[in-house]
């Protein structure tokens, strides 16, 4: 009599690549937003010493938004 025995292997595989590039956009956006939100602060304080002052700005911006 013979015996038959099955056996299952099973193969796990990761992608690496598909994490390594997910943290590769995740990091690039997150360095692009850093810069936008770096580039807007230089320009909210380059606008303050530009118009004399925060209250200067203010009023400047009021007088920018309603035409008077």
């Amino acid at each position: 009599m013979t015996n038959t025995v099955l056996t299952r292997t099973r193969v796990n595989e990761q992608a690496t690549t598909e994490i390594n590039a997910s943290k590769g956009a995740l990091t690039a956006l997150g360095v692009a937003s850093a810069l936008v939100g770096l580039w807007a602060v230089a320009c909210f304080v380059g606008g303050i010493v530009a118009s004399g002052g925060p209250i200067a700005l203010a009023r400047a911006w009021i007088s920018a938004v309603t035409g008077v």
